[in-house]
């Protein structure tokens, strides 16, 4: 069996966010980059099938030199080989092209990845590629079985779960709990250093939208105590100026 997941190379939550370019472009600066926290449950199912099945799991990025690190990450995680594609992810829509075109060249039997990425939390690019590849597409998965050809999935929808069975290939966008978080061992580390990386070119440049700036989010206000048995002040605050009620 073949498993292609796709990750992204993203800010960890934790780190403080600036912008540089008249605002148009992230400061790297300072910035602690990790696999997208849902790609991340997508490699750790990946290899959960691949242990209990056979076969291989290939992770895919879109990304520039500097995503490499992240890439052989999840080559300690657990993946045999990666690609990456030499390009800055501009959109979603290139982003998908991408990864289309590695799928159709190599005949995947199921593409894992998040629900979708935790920079633009768009959760466009699995239904795009999707309809690239004319095969099903589904999110967000929150289990995953496999049973000979087919696959066995539950995801969440409005008020419940809903409980499907395709044949392959397939794309899943995956969330939690489909499986636990991997942490890479000393030996997945060591053997991540010689497994292949392969480094593509883009196959067009492509893409549907463009970013005019970025605008930080505004400081947190100061914060104002009230005495616990002062409630008429609360009251009138409340509706006077946090206006909630």
């Amino acid at each position: 069996m073949k498993i292609l997941v796709c990750i992204t190379h993203v800010p960890d939550t934790t780190s403080k966010i600036n912008f540089k370019d008249n605002n148009t472009k992230l400061d790297p600066a300072g910035v602690q980059f990790i696999i997208g926290p849902y790609d991340d449950y997508a490699l750790a199912r990946a290899v959960e099938i691949k242990e209990a099945t056979g076969g291989s799991v290939t992770v895919l990025n879109v990304g520039e030199a500097d995503t490499e690190p992240t890439i052989r990450k999840a080559l300690a995680i657990g993946a045999d080989d990666a690609i990456r594609v030499n390009a800055f992810p501009k959109d979603a829509f290139f982003v998908a092209s991408q990864i289309a075109h590695i799928a159709k060249n190599n005949s995947y039997d199921m593409i894992l990845m998040g629900r979708e990425s935790i920079d633009f939390n768009n959760g466009q690019v699995h239904g795009m590629v999707g309809e690239m590849l004319g095969i099903p597409s589904i999110s967000p998965v929150m289990k995953l079985e496999i049973e000979g050809n087919k696959a066995k999935l539950a995801r969440e929808i409005e008020g419940g779960k809903e409980y499907l069975e395709i044949e392959m290939p397939f794309i899943a966008g995956c969330q939690e709990p489909i499986a636990e978080w991997k942490i890479p061992n000393m030996r997945g580390i060591m053997s991540a250093r010689t497994k292949s990386l392969k480094v593509e070119e883009p196959v067009s440049d492509e893409q549907m939208t463009a970013v005019d700036s970025f605008q930080l989010p505004p400081a947190k206000g100061a914060v104002k105590m009230i005495s616990s048995d002062n409630v008429s002040e609360l009251v009138k605050l409340l509706k006077t100026e946090a206006k909630v009620l």
